[in-house]
């Protein structure tokens, strides 16, 4: 078993659920097989590449299995769109139709498993709006429940993280209050560290006068958050000197919001990559700043436009394979997202390398021969010619792009200029720039924030 804390803090990292014993621990039947998972995922990431995609494709033939024995939609589509063939279905994996939102949308009933097996624990329905603001329902068990603790553990033990530290969480929707505990991930341990959360109203001077008040040790808080938080405390000088950490979700994570972290708070930025149909995705390495995708809970492929696997150094799309949900299984499920497919990692893990997540289809400009390209906007540095708090790309129209700016104070033509310069450099040829200032920059659904936007990008199949 892993250590759960970084060197000489407690010993005693387990919480007994035996009245009288302390430790060794004797943990509940729940605890135990989380502990179980997590022995196991400390060994199998250092497992070489080969094997642990053998291993993968082992699972892999359960869940086709499943799905083709007891999902309606998918003996329906596999069978007029790939033929039945008499190959194993993982031979032709590659060639299986993907899954797209809109099937989820409109194709709950046939999605779900007509003989999901008891013994992975009750099945809970759960709906998300993500960027769309369409509701999309889906199904899980307890044991695939189970995994999104046991990941956002490992996270943690990758990351040495102290669970005796205190924790504030800014994040849309967030019920606000105070407990004990970080939460299900890190209930089995016996530690005394607190979470606090709220939402997202109010300004960045609003959640900073907050985080003030309770000195947190580590912040969870989307990217576009961390920003403004970072850029208020340097506005104020207002310290939060116990930070160790700022970890970040939702959302896309630029070298800004790094580089803002460690001006403001010297504490690094770990991100996250997860959607909530799949779960966990991908973790940021703890040696690097890019991530390794989780191959124990899903198959994750990275598509050029052709349906081929992307070398690394290429953007395509992110097709994922949930693994172990037996509910409501999600093969080759078009997340809709974008990243960079990276190579072997010098930290010895044998886990795939997302260099990084591009973002959405929406976040990307559209160009004329049909390209997309996804720009990297910096308010840091813009903010080095002129006033910048936040800016955001609008494609209105294929060869216009708005820069949509909001600003402490009014432009001058130079600084304008200036803007109009740094920006324009990193968009495709050919594409005009209006520099639009704004009071104020809106969320999208679910509250995330999108630093680019298309309205040319292809609606969702």
């Amino acid at each position: 078993m892993p250590q759960a804390r970084a060197a000489g803090s407690s010993l005693a990292v387990v919480r007994s659920g035996l009245p009288g014993v302390i430790w060794p621990a004797v943990t509940a039947p729940d605890t135990a097989l989380a502990l179980a998972l997590q022995y196991q995922l400390e060994r199998s990431q250092w497992l070489p590449p080969a094997a642990l995609h053998e291993l993968q494709q082992r699972q892999l033939d359960a869940v086709l299995r499943h799905a083709w024995e007891t999902v309606p939609f998918y003996r329906w589509h596999w069978h007029t769109r790939a033929g039945p063939g008499a190959a194993p279905l993982r031979d032709r994996f590659a060639g299986l139709p993907l899954l797209h939102r809109a099937d989820l949308e409109r194709g709950f009933d046939a999605l779900k498993s007509g003989a999901c097996p008891a013994s992975h624990g009750p099945v809970v329905e759960g709906s998300t709006a993500g960027t769309t603001g369409k509701p999309v329902r889906t199904l899980r068990t307890g044991y695939a429940a189970l995994w999104w603790r046991v990941i956002a553990l490992r996270d943690h033990l990758w990351h040495a993280r102290d669970f005796d530290g205190n924790l504030a969480a800014i994040a849309p929707g967030a019920v606000a209050g105070e407990s004990a505990g970080w939460g299900p991930a890190t209930a089995m341990l016996d530690a005394g560290g607190r979470s606090a959360a709220r939402d997202l109203s109010g300004a960045p001077e609003t959640w900073l006068e907050w985080l003030a008040a309770r000195q947190p040790d580590y912040l969870l808080a989307p990217p576009s958050v961390v920003a403004g938080l970072a850029r208020c405390t340097l506005a104020h000088r207002t310290g939060l000197p116990r930070l160790k950490e700022a970890r970040t979700f939702g959302e896309r994570l630029g070298p800004d919001v790094r580089r803002l972290a460690r001006e403001a708070w010297s504490a690094p930025v770990t991100d996250t990559y997860s959607c909530d149909e799949a779960g966990f995705l991908a973790l940021q390495c703890p040696a690097h700043e890019h991530y390794h995708v989780q191959s124990e809970s899903v198959l994750l492929e990275v598509l050029d436009e052709q349906g081929n696997a992307c070398p690394p150094g290429s953007v395509g799309r992110v097709v994922v394979t949930t693994l172990q949900n037996f509910a409501m299984p999600l093969v080759r499920y078009d997340t809709g997202d974008w990243a960079e497919a990276g190579g072997r990692c010098p930290c010895g893990r044998g886990l795939p390398v997302l260099k990084r997540i591009a973002g959405r289809t929406r976040n990307a400009i559209v160009t004329a021969p049909g390209g997309r390209v996804w720009p990297e906007v910096s308010p840091r540095g813009l903010s080095q010619v002129a006033p910048v708090l936040q800016c955001q790309l609008v494609q209105t129209q294929l060869d216009l792009i708005e820069a949509r700016v909001v600003a402490a104070g009014t432009l001058t033509p130079a600084q304008t200029a200036g803007l109009h310069a740094i920006l324009r450099s990193g968009l495709p040829a050919g594409v005009r720039l209006e520099i639009v200032t704004m009071a104020a920059l809106a969320r999208g659904a679910g509250g995330r924030f999108e630093d680019v936007v298309s309205a040319l990008a292809p609606p969702r199949p």
